[in-house]
C-alpha cells in the first residue's frame, strides 16, 4: 500500500482568457492510464471544433506514467509545461487537458509555455488538492462499563471516532494514522487498564483539503 500523498479532488474546470485566445482546463483524478485517456477523449468531443486540446497526466505510486500531448501547438510549449506544474505540486492520479479557442494573437513559444502553465495552475486551484493519509479501521472491543469513557477520550483525541457497534460486547471502531496504530493500542490499553480486544479491521485512505 502506498504512503501518504497528493492528488486532486475528483473533477474540477476554469476558464481562461488570455490575448484573446479562451483557455478551458478540464481536471479529473485517474487511477490508471485508461481512466486518463478515457477523459482527454470525452473533452475532445466535448469540443470538436476547438483549436487545441493539451493534455498531460501523471499516474502511479512512483509516478511511473507521466505523458504529455502539444495537440498541434509547437512542441513543447503546452503539454510539457502543463506536465511540470503536476510535478512541481507534487500530485498524482491526475490528468488535465487545457482546450484552446485561437483568438488571432500569437502568443509566440514563451507565452505559450506561460499560458498553459497558468491555465493549469488555476484549472487545479479551482479543483481543489487533497491529501489521501492511509488509515487503519481500529476495532476496540469493551465491555459497556467502558464505553462512556473510551468514547470521551476518542471524540475529544486526535483520532476520529468512525462507528460504534452494540452487541454483547461493545465494539467501537476508529480511524487511526497508520504510523500511529502502535501508540493508539498503547493508549486505548492504558485508558482501559488492559480490558480492550483491540485489533485492526483494515487499512484505507482518507482526505483532508489542503
Amino acid at each position: 500500500m502506498r504512503a501518504d500523498y497528493y492528488t486532486v479532488k475528483p473533477y474540477g474546470e476554469s476558464e481562461l482568457i488570455i490575448q484573446k485566445s479562451r483557455f478551458l482546463t478540464y481536471v479529473q483524478r485517474a487511477e490508471t492510464e485508461k481512466v486518463a485517456l478515457d477523459f482527454i477523449q470525452d473533452i475532445k468531443k466535448l469540443h470538436p471544433t476547438a483549436t487545441h486540446n493539451c493534455s498531460a497526466y501523471m499516474i502511479g505510486e512512483h509516478d511511473n506514467i507521466q505523458k504529455a500531448n502539444d495537440d498541434g501547438e509547437p512542441s513543447g510549449t503546452a503539454g510539457v509545461p502543463m506536465l511540470e506544474v503536476l510535478k512541481k505540486q507534487g500530485l498524482k492520479d491526475t490528468v488535465v487537458v487545457v482546450t484552446r479557442y485561437f483568438g488571432g494573437i500569437k502568443l509566440g513559444g514563451g507565452g505559450l509555455i506561460r499560458a498553459y502553465g497558468r491555465a493549469t495552475t488555476e484549472g487545479i486551484a479551482a479543483t481543489g488538492v487533497v491529501e489521501r493519509r492511509l488509515h487503519d479501521l481500529m476495532k476496540v472491543t469493551i465491555d459497556y462499563t467502558w464505553l462512556g469513557k473510551v468514547e470521551n477520550e476518542t471524540r475529544q483525541s486526535a483520532y476520529l471516532l468512525k462507528d460504534i457497534d452494540y452487541a454483547d460486547d461493545v465494539n467501537v471502531f476508529v480511524y487511526v494514522p497508520t504510523a500511529d496504530t502502535d501508540k493508539f493500542i498503547a493508549w486505548m490499553t492504558e485508558i482501559t487498564n488492559g480490558q480492550a480486544s483491540i485489533i485492526s479491521t483494515g487499512n484505507e485512505f482518507r482526505e483532508f483539503d489542503v
